[in-house]
């Protein structure tokens, strides 16, 4: 029996899925007819149209003039293997994971690239783990933003100027949302389909000058897939930063990422967008601290996430169940919220823990996180 009363009011768009995420408010399908589409990507106009997106992207983060920017295939996944393929071996690494995709690149690293002096730094979910004794004379790799943790790295102060190694940043669900601190970074990754809401299967790989001297000098000892190929002649195809591309990329998904990057202009660009995202996270924040059968994954807050936020149901009776039970709760809760049309996608990542992720970036309207929040606690209490 339904203990509270059904919500009547639905938010607009019921898109909270962490990845592909909303589009930005307003967009429609029509907004690609101008896609340069049935001629080549090497065309002038089509090399015109990379470069602007590239160019675009750049002015948005505010990257720093020597940096170099790139499109790759793959996605945010593409990009940082890319990166991981092309620099390690040359120095030890340090592997920090705390979610689901830090765990993959332990795995691609240790498992696969079998580099002997990795060393895994782990924390459970909801947690990071221990900065203090990271070796920055290795090389080191980590997420900005754990998407299946809700768990991010409050800065970046603990990553010294003068390290020896390059660090590694998988920031897919991070950049445009959360502040950068390039002097600390010097390879990162992210793809178009998080906080700029586009479409997937593209991404963007950043490389500090550290990065471009390292790819120059060294090579590295496994064979690299053309897909993962950007140097030329033993020196970084400076081409592939211009506009160039490794593989064919879709002018479809090209446009989407130039309309969205625009969008993002109209909104106050990067601190615009930045403020989206708090404003939103603020909004659930609150409803966690008033709301007793609900919390946060994420433990200390400093590090919750402001765009990937993983809630755990605290209830007395819930924690009472099996594991299997309470996966089986939350995908009830989830489905009944999905069966009513107001929220889409929002289940915990498979191998999190059981619960609910709301994703708050910075293409979701605040009036709909508003208005989701209380269908969120009439689905607990008909499932209870």
């Amino acid at each position: 029996m339904t203990a509270i009363a059904k919500p009547s009011i639905k938010p607009n768009c019921p898109n909270f899925s962490c990845g592909p995420c909303a589009k930005p408010p307003g967009w429609t399908a029509a907004s690609l007819e101008s896609a340069f589409t049935g001629r080549s990507h090497r065309s002038l106009e089509g090399r015109a149209r990379l470069k602007l997106l590239i160019d675009s992207t750049r002015d948005l983060l505010g990257l720093p003039a020597d940096y170099l920017l790139a499109l790759v295939p793959g996605s945010d996944t593409g990009a940082f293997e890319l990166a991981l393929w092309n620099l390690l071996g040359q120095r030890g690494v340090d592997v920090l994971a705390w979610d689901s995709f830090g765990k993959l690149w332990v795995s691609d690293i240790v498992e696969h690239l079998k580099l002997t002096h990795a060393r895994r730094i782990e924390s459970d979910y909801g947690e990071l783990p221990e900065f203090s004794g990271v070796d920055f004379t290795s090389d080191v790799v980590f997420t900005a933003n754990g998407t299946t943790s809700g768990v991010r790295i409050p800065d970046y102060d603990w990553v010294p100027a003068d390290r020896k190694g390059l660090t590694f940043v998988d920031a897919t669900s991070a950049v445009f949302a959360q502040a950068v601190d390039w002097t600390k970074i010097d390879v990162l990754t992210f793809s178009w389909q998080k906080v700029l809401g586009g479409e997937a299967a593209h991404g963007m790989l950043v490389l500090s000058p550290r990065a471009v001297e390292r790819l120059e000098r060294t090579t590295p000892p496994w064979p690299l897939p053309k897909l993962f190929r950007i140097k030329k002649a033993g020196k970084v195809d400076r081409a592939i930063f211009e506009g160039e591309v490794i593989n064919t990329p879709s002018m479809l998904c090209v446009e989407d990422c130039l309309k969205s990057l625009a969008w993002a202009e109209s909104v106050g660009g990067l601190s615009g967008l930045m403020a989206r995202a708090d404003r939103n996270a603020g909004i659930v924040f609150n409803w966690i601290e008033r709301t007793p059968w609900i919390g946060n994954l994420a433990l200390d807050p400093a590090t919750r996430s402001n765009t990937s936020i993983c809630l755990e149901i605290c209830d007395e009776k819930y924690r009472s169940l099996s594991t299997q039970d309470r996966v089986r709760f939350c995908r009830q809760m989830v489905e009944r919220l999905e069966h009513e049309g107001v929220a889409y996608d929002i289940g915990s990542y498979r191998g999190a823990p059981p619960g609910l992720r709301i994703w708050t970036g910075s293409t979701v309207e605040a009036s709909d996180i508003a208005a989701l929040l209380p269908w969120i606690e009439w689905a607990f209490e008909t499932g209870r």
